[in-house]
């Protein structure tokens, strides 16, 4: 009779709940352990943490194992950005093609719904206040502590992975310690503060639930998603000090008041207590975590154990669940045969793990800087019009990254290829006037020959 094949999942959030039904497609008998009270237990209040937006390479890597629908029940289509500016106009931006859409989902709902479908499509067993200890990568043993009963034991398993977060205590206890184990924890200047929109009173939303929208203000910016009941997690990213507007200034209801009326009129317009709002959700820092490899001996790291990053592109859940497809993937081309799966899992995925982490960091200066600037919105009209000529020879890099497969490194590297030649399109002159004219997109052709979508 064949051995039943076992893994030890630590962490029970978004990646390591997708993770047990891959594993448990194949044949695994799965169990978590997460450090957390059961979230379902606890009532589920939007604007907790930052809204998720969920794109292509999330929707893939559900659908793959039949359980994109599950999700589908709690997620609003955003279209495209909605800008706000300083006296309130509006301007937006589709996000791609028509009907391309990211989806906001709130975290919260979606975390509780993965481990439902942990338990339902990956018979998984979810243990919670369990914290890991560290793990021993050789022998495939797990050291855990159960924080209700106090008790302290070891649970063996053939394979071990940690999807437990950007402060992994897998990563920390048994990787850190290493020797050639590289390992880097980078902060932000940048801090974030949400804030709940309410609903108006009849339940309704007081913007387009459909777009995400974007207060760009230079240096920072706040951003809002819709939730299921009618209200908005807005999110503000600003420097923690040594700036005009900074966090270390907003001390008072007062100022808080103030700095809203200044700086965000029609949101305080939408929502005039927004001082009493202010303490509700902590303010927050924000890291890149890099380190390589991403695996030893019986255990791999994954989602943001593996590579946390900066929310400015929507995408850490998304690269969390593509490292669940990718890494099937190789357990099927290399027949679970774990040593040349993991070797190939952190050769592979690693390049791709770090252009993430720079993309994110670049569309924080888009976002943040130049969503709002004439220049970028005729560089975006351009290439969107290019982009629908010849679709084979240009997909813009946000539908790349967004609204596509393509490895994050490729993506990353085709679109600062793609940024040399719009710079000298956007360097001809009169371009405000000529941009859609032959003349131009003669020009992308012959510069994008090379280019195959």
């Amino acid at each position: 009779m064949q051995q039943e094949k076992t893994a030890t999942v630590i962490g029970a959030g978004l990646v390591g709940s997708l993770w047990a039904v891959y594993l448990s497609k194949a044949g695994y008998k799965v169990t978590l352990y997460e450090r957390r009270p059961d979230i379902r237990q606890a009532e589920i209040t939007a604007g907790k943490s930052i809204n998720l937006a969920l794109s292509v390479r999330g929707w893939t890597a559900l659908d793959t194992v039949g359980v994109g629908d599950e999700i589908r029940k709690i997620a609003i289509p955003m279209y495209g950005r909605m800008m706000h500016d300083l006296e309130g106009h509006l301007t937006y931006q589709p996000y791609g093609k028509d009907g391309e859409a990211i989806y906001s989902v709130s975290r919260g709902k979606i975390n509780a719904t993965m481990m439902d479908i942990a338990e339902k499509y990956g018979s998984a067993k979810i243990h919670y206040r369990h914290v890991c200890e560290g793990v021993n990568t050789e022998t495939g043993e797990a050291f855990l502590h159960n924080e209700i009963t106090g008790e302290r034991f070891t649970v063996k398993s053939d394979v071990i992975f940690a999807a437990d977060g950007s402060f992994s205590s897998v990563r920390y206890h048994s990787f850190q310690k290493r020797n050639r184990f590289s390992y880097s924890q980078n902060y932000i200047e940048d801090g974030y503060r949400e804030l709940l929109l309410p609903a108006n009173p009849d339940g309704s939303y007081k913007m387009d639930k459909n777009a995400l929208h974007i207060w760009p203000r230079g240096r920072f910016m706040m951003i809002a998603l819709a939730n299921e009941d009618g209200s908005f997690t807005c999110t503000l990213f600003m420097p923690f000090e040594n700036h005009k507007y900074s966090f270390d200034k907003l001390t008072s209801k007062e100022k808080v008041e103030a700095f809203f009326i200044e700086v965000f009129p029609d949101f305080f317009a939408m929502m005039p207590d927004v001082a009493n709002a202010w303490e509700d959700h902590p303010l927050s820092s924000l890291a890149i975590i890099r380190c390589k490899p991403w695996h030893h001996g019986k255990v791999a790291l994954m989602g943001d154990a593996a590579h946390g990053t900066v929310p400015f592109y929507g995408q850490g859940m998304n690269a969390g669940f593509e490292d669940c497809r990718v890494l099937f993937d190789l357990m099927e081309k290399h027949q679970e045969e774990w040593p040349a799966v993991f070797e190939a899992y952190s050769r592979v995925r690693k390049p791709d793990g770090d252009a993430l982490q720079d993309l994110s960091l670049d569309n924080y200066l888009v976002m943040r800087d130049y969503v709002a600037d004439p220049d970028f919105i005729l560089r975006k009209k351009i290439e969107a019009k290019f982009s629908e000529l010849y679709p084979s020879r240009w997909m813009p890099l946000y539908s790349q990254v967004t609204f596509s497969n393509i490895r994050y490194s490729e993506a990353y590297r085709q679109g600062q290829v793609q940024d040399a030649i719009m710079d000298e399109v956007m360097a001809l002159d009169d371009i405000e006037n000529q941009w859609d004219t032959r003349e131009v997109m003669d020009l992308l052709l012959e510069k994008s020959k090379h280019f195959n979508f």
